[in-house]
């Protein structure tokens, strides 16, 4: 006999997050051939799928006897870091706002808190998304909600809101005419019926062999869609983003101004960004200005079905970004092609795709940024097009870079070149000198206005009071782990003296180390360290 549950506790949540997930996995392919909006590229199922499955991934991560507060909290952040597309950032938003009202101690989550609860998460998921469309998983999200009968057991609450959301589900051709056009019903509201429907089964313990999705509408009959006025924009950029609320405020303006589909969704300090627009970079940098933007992703939206451009130069080169005219000196001087970029800023993806473009028939891309490598990969998705071979070799720093170009040998089989370009770059550990431009909170304690701050690989690990003493520490702990060679590229803002007096540091401390200096002429760090 089915055990019908009366609220959802922390084994509950965790059976849901799994079961939907896997659901999810085993219709995506039908869910991606129903995707015509806003972009018809085919992979809304498989965005839906991955988004769920780092969420139920988080949730399966904690303890045994975690409560129901937890599995909330696991669900939803798991799913704010994994989500992918559009959708999958909606999707992301509607556990968070389950998570906000069910996440809390507070009574079990039985019939009405958790209809509330829906309620709440729709209205936050629709208030995410900068300009909404009818006809989308949000309508079906809303009949969901809005259907959920008040003071009714749990097992009929969600029975109602899955059927609801199926009725809505069928009724979205009749809401957005490109549905219609397609003959298809809206590919993120199928995603949303489907995890609801597992949610009808783990609390109802009865268990479909299937989930159905809908091949085509019924009562429209299908058609080729119609042209669009234009292509729309070319990219699909998403990125996590530490910042605060007023900054988030200022950043949906800037890319409501880019593009469309905007959609920002998270909290507390967290936040995950999705917008299609034609300058990638600039997108980019909107988040670089607003707070601290990680794991960026760019999508090329619209390629061609065959290539109508051929590369213009034959043979094989290397395309190197930086924002120094010292740096681009030393690149363009071991044979690579230079894209400059402003200080703090990134290439617009254009202009880089074109440089890798006019390159060669084989092309090694050096991003030397984190911020530039998401860029990189797109544009060199987009050079691809034309049938070049393009690798970005991942240097998160010019230190790599000039690594990975003091191994590069056009002689060598391309695949043969990439690999040793890589492992170089990966070899070499990386750092740099900041001076703070105000008071802030870092890794290492508080720093004020003036003060250095000594970071190795990203991260801040000390803090002194002038730029001697820190990069002398800072070299000290790079070389603590060993190292054959150190490369110090001095800036445009470097104490007088300073490289000398490292080279003496060097030689008194760690005799055997090699030492390279070069002036690089970067602002924004008065010293760049890298060591192999």
């Amino acid at each position: 006999m089915a055990e019908v549950l009366d609220v959802l506790d922390g084994p509950a949540v965790r059976r849901w997050s799994r079961l939907a997930a896997d659901a999810l996995g085993a219709v995506r392919a039908e869910i991606d051939a129903l995707n015509v909006f806003p972009v018809p590229d085919g992979d809304t199922g498989t965005n839906l799928h991955l988004t769920l499955l780092t969420a139920a991934d988080a949730v399966a991560e904690l303890p045994d006897g975690a409560g129901a507060s937890q599995a909330w909290r696991a669900f939803a952040r798991g799913a704010l870091l994994g989500a992918r597309g559009n959708s999958g950032v909606i999707l992301s938003e509607v556990l968070r706002g389950l998570a906000d009202r069910l996440g809390p101690d507070g009574p079990p989550a039985g019939g009405d808190r958790f209809g509330a609860a829906l309620r709440y998460a729709s209205g936050l998921a629709r208030r995410s998304v900068e300009h909404p469309v009818e006809g989308t998983i949000l309508s079906v999200l809303q009949a969901a909600a809005g259907s959920v009968p008040d003071g009714a057991p749990l097992a009929d609450v969600v029975r109602t809101a899955a059927a609801g959301a199926r009725a809505a589900l069928r009724g979205t051709p009749g809401q957005l005419g490109v549905l219609a056009e397609a003959g298809v019903v809206d590919a993120g509201g199928a995603g949303l019926c489907v995890v609801l429907d597992a949610l009808v089964a783990v609390v109802t313990d009865e268990y479909p062999e299937r989930y159905v999705i809908p091949a085509r509408t019924e009562g429209f009959a299908p058609v080729q869609p119609r042209e669009a006025d234009g292509p729309g924009p070319g990219y699909e950029v998403m990125y996590l983003l530490d910042a605060d609320d007023a900054a988030v405020a200022g950043l949906r303006e800037r890319l409501d101004a880019l593009g469309d589909s905007l959609v920002v969704v998270g909290g507390d300090g967290l936040w995950n960004v999705h917008v299609h627009v034609d300058d990638a970079g600039a997108a980019i940098e909107a988040g670089l200005s607003a707070g601290h933007a990680h794991r960026i992703r760019v999508t090329y939206l619209h390629a061609p079905s065959a290539p109508d451009q051929a590369a213009p130069h034959d043979g094989r080169a290397v395309v190197a970004v930086t924002a120094a005219e010292g740096l681009a000196a030393l690149f363009e001087g071991v044979g690579a092609r230079v894209v400059r970029r402003e200080p703090g800023a990134v290439p617009p993806l254009a202009v880089l795709a074109e440089a890798i473009l006019a390159a060669g028939e084989e092309v090694v891309v050096l991003p030397n940024e984190p911020e530039v490598l998401a860029l990189a990969e797109a544009a060199a998705e987009r050079a691809r097009e034309t049938g070049s071979r393009i690798a970005v070799v991942p240097t998160k720093a010019s230190v790599q870079g000039l690594a990975a170009l003091a191994v590069h040998d056009p002689m060598r089989r391309f695949a043969e070149d990439v690999i040793a370009m890589t492992r170089a770059a990966g070899a070499t550990r990386f750092g740099q000198l900041e001076v703070a431009a105000q008071e802030a909170v870092t890794s290492a304690g508080i720093c004020a206005p003036g003060d250095v701050l000594g970071l190795i690989e990203g991260d801040v690990a000390l803090i002194e009071g002038d730029q001697i003493t820190a990069a002398r520490r800072v070299l000290d702990r790079m070389l603590s782990g060993g190292g054959e060679l150190v490369t110090l590229v001095a800036g445009a803002h470097a104490e007088p003296g300073l490289a000398g007096a490292l080279e003496e540091h060097l030689r008194a401390g760690h005799p055997d180390v090699e030492v390279g200096v070069y002036d690089g002429g970067q602002v924004l760090y008065p010293l760049l360290f890298g060591v192999e």
